[in-house]
């Protein structure tokens, strides 16, 4: 039986990961933490074996290192890790003897969705990201939109020219590891993440819906299941599929 804590457990992916982890019959939720609790204390209380961490992206990194250091090792769902971020993780398990698995999304569809993408990018280098989220989320872009850039980044082989030009300023998206990445913040949506690559005379759209936070738990607990037994830091859930 794995012990679990819920770090933001009164967020909305919070509750629905403590209810996943209830309904779990190998695991055991020992704790629910949210901003305002002393993370270290719960964590030394519960004797919880991983921590769940669904935050804001400001306090992630600092709550890695109180769960690390309180010898619990990590599953981290807080959205906004970009790859300064991540190596800032990766120097805390090392610092920590401890493991983590930090995963920008935890839907399997998305994970396939990013796997795609790098392999249209190796043949269709110009490409461009539009992630849409509901309008509470604090961070823009997504931790998903960098890290299928970052993935993009790595799998084309040259980064095309492209119109750089713009009447309104910003009306052309940011830019991250060369790659152009729009945000759209709007009510209604839960998340979309869009990639629309062209080539002469055609387009490729990949696209993936999320339309409830119950699709993330078969990916959060499969991450509470196999933290334990990794090595350092884990980025992204494709390695554990």
């Amino acid at each position: 039986m794995i012990r679990v804590l819920v770090n933001g457990a009164n967020g909305r992916m919070g509750a629905v990961v403590c209810d996943a982890v209830r309904h779990a019959a190998d695991l055991e939720l020992v704790a629910a933490c949210d901003v305002a609790d002393d993370l270290a204390q719960s964590i030394a209380a519960s004797r919880a074996d991983v921590v769940v961490e669904f935050t804001v992206a400001a306090a992630a990194l600092g709550n890695l290192a109180t769960i690390l250091a309180a010898g619990a090792s990590a599953v981290v769902g807080t959205s906004g890790f970009g790859s300064a971020e991540v190596e800032r993780a990766r120097a805390l398990c090392a610092t920590h003897g401890s493991s983590a698995v930090i995963a920008p999304n935890f839907a399997i569809a998305s994970v396939l969705l990013a796997d795609f993408a790098a392999q249209a990018a190796r043949h269709l280098p110009h490409v461009e990201l539009i992630e849409a989220h509901h309008d509470q989320k604090e961070d823009a872009p997504s931790g998903t939109a960098l890290k299928i850039a970052a993935d993009i980044a790595v799998a084309r082989a040259v980064v095309p020219a492209a119109p750089e030009a713009e009447s309104v300023p910003g009306v052309r998206g940011g830019v991250v590891e060369g790659v152009r990445v729009h945000a759209l913040r709007v009510p209604g949506l839960l998340a979309r993440m869009e990639c629309l690559f062209g080539g002469p005379g055609d387009t490729l759209t990949l696209r993936h819906d999320t339309l409830t936070r119950a699709s993330f738990m078969p990916g959060v607990l499969l991450a509470v299941r196999r933290v334990q037994g990794v090595d350092g830091l884990v980025y992204g859930l494709e390695h554990l599929l």
